[in-house]
């Protein structure tokens, strides 16, 4: 079956093929470092890591980079305002270059713990703005910008295309806009490329005066520099549409006369209880809040990735509750395969693996359809525990199936970890209770296991231990 993927651009399901065959160029959208990373940022971080993993699958070689943006993103992805580093800095009390090596850091540390690949870069704006000044140069020089008092802004009048992606023409744009709040500007819709503020503390000196980057051109000059002119793929939240893709577009094409980006992905929003996630109604979850309470990172990505990318995802405790029972469920299947010594399931179980690949792929193939390929992973759970107990050479054949379903989601392979001491001494006295048949002192000692986090479970081949 062939790849398929939805081009936000196109509006529709197209096949895939990137331009270089068997190499895949692909931008992803990052973080704005100034806090700690939620769980609505990582529902697109782990989109775009799912589908990189599902090409590598496929057999390409992908490319990619995802962007840290340390300076020039304002407030509510404003023209006009606050930086989002430097009102961070102030409310903190710390300087801007501190809190974006500190949440740089954090950002990278929780994508290592939720098992995100690493990106062939993960370039930082900051890093390169001579880069930018150079887009910027092209820009100027094509027509397609102007200097107003030490300033650059895009001319979008000089770019036709413009709202093609969002489906905002410029009529539409223009008829929303109600005030003018830069007099600098031709039009009230042009962005800004080289912004000019004393009070910015971030600062860089530049052929039009000293200033800082634009948010929407960082993006373009990283994506250039490290990907070429035309991307295969660029991925990021629905919120990142419009304006932010949308002024890409017009710069990155604006200034090499070249396609930028051949499909676009975009994550829908993650809702918590129903509701726009949001400090104000307490339905707020930074990551490591969650993982602090207990969760496992694995049951978090799973609970990230479970439903299909451009379907809304409603986060709730309840269902993170019920995606550990269902991660168990296959802890439990791959441990009793390890240990399989029964009589087998003949044919059964091959056919059965055969038929939960097709489907697997299939779905995957299907523009990511995760919860279609998840189900086709749980109808074979479902379908082994029913078969009689599965041989010696049986079992090795589930636990490569499993394996292989878990190199694009990475959520079936629990962290291989061994219990400390104390918890392994409380199993052996536990287990001469049960030998004595002193059920009382059995509980008890599981409760002390427990206490300790861990879960002790009786088999036919004595206890096993996992991670609560």
């Amino acid at each position: 079956m062939t790849l398929s993927l939805h081009n936000t651009f196109t509006k529709q399901k197209e096949p895939f093929s990137p331009l270089e065959p068997g190499v895949v160029r692909m931008y992803n959208c990052g973080p704005t470092v100034y806090s700690a990373p939620h769980i609505g940022n990582f529902r697109s971080f782990l989109y775009a890591d799912t589908l990189r993993r599902w090409l590598e699958y496929r057999g390409f070689e992908v490319r990619q980079v995802m962007n840290i943006t340390d300076v020039g993103h304002l407030q509510e992805d404003a023209e006009e305002g606050e930086d989002k580093l430097e009102a961070a800095a102030r409310k903190e009390k710390k300087d801007p270059w501190e809190i974006s090596r500190r949440y740089a850091s954090i950002f990278l540390e929780m994508s290592a713990r939720l098992g995100m690949r690493p990106a062939m870069k993960n370039p930082r704006a900051t890093d390169h703005i001579p880069e930018m000044i150079e887009i910027v140069q092209l820009l100027l020089a094509r027509g397609h910008a102007y200097v107003a008092d030490g300033e650059v802004y895009y001319d979008v009048l000089s770019f036709p295309g413009y709202g093609r992606l969002s489906g905002n023409t410029l009529k539409q744009l223009e008829a929303g806009h109600r005030v003018e709040v830069n007099p600098k500007k031709k039009n009230p819709l042009d962005f800004a490329l080289w912004k000019a503020d004393p009070k910015h503390i971030m600062q860089w000196d530049s052929p039009w005066g000293r200033g800082f980057p634009g948010w929407h051109i960082e993006c373009s000059a990283m994506a250039r520099k490290y990907l070429g002119d035309t991307l295969d793929l660029h991925t990021g939240g629905e919120d990142n549409i419009f304006p932010h893709h949308e002024s890409e577009i017009a710069q990155s094409e604006g200034a090499t006369g070249k396609p930028f980006v051949r499909t676009w992905g975009h994550a829908r929003h993650l809702l918590v209880d129903g509701e726009k996630m949001a400090k104000s109604k307490g339905n707020f979850h930074a990551c490591q809040d969650l993982l602090d309470r207990g969760f496992a990172p694995r049951v978090l990505r799973y609970a990230l990735v479970k439903s299909h990318y451009r379907q809304p995802l409603n986060f709730t405790i309840d269902g993170l509750e019920s995606d550990k029972a269902a991660l168990a469920r296959v802890d439990e299947l791959r441990a009793r395969a390890a240990a399989a010594k029964g009589p087998g399931a003949g044919t059964a179980l091959d056919a059965a693996i055969e038929v939960a690949t097709g489907r697997f792929e299939a779905a995957m193939d299907d523009d990511l359809n995760a919860s279609e390929a998840l189900a086709a992973v749980f109808g074979l759970v479902s379908e082994v525990n029913r078969m009689t107990d599965l041989s010696a050479a049986e079992g090795p054949k589930l636990v490569e199936a499993l394996a292989r379903f878990d190199r694009v989601f990475g959520v079936f392979q629990e962290a291989a970890v061994e219990a400390p001491p104390e918890v392994q001494a409380l199993v052996q006295a536990r287990e001469a209770a049960r030998k004595a048949k002193d059920w009382a002192e059995s509980d008890r000692l599981r409760k002390e296991v427990a206490a300790l986090g861990w879960e002790v479970k009786d088999t036919p081949q004595g206890p096993r231990l996992r991670r609560l």
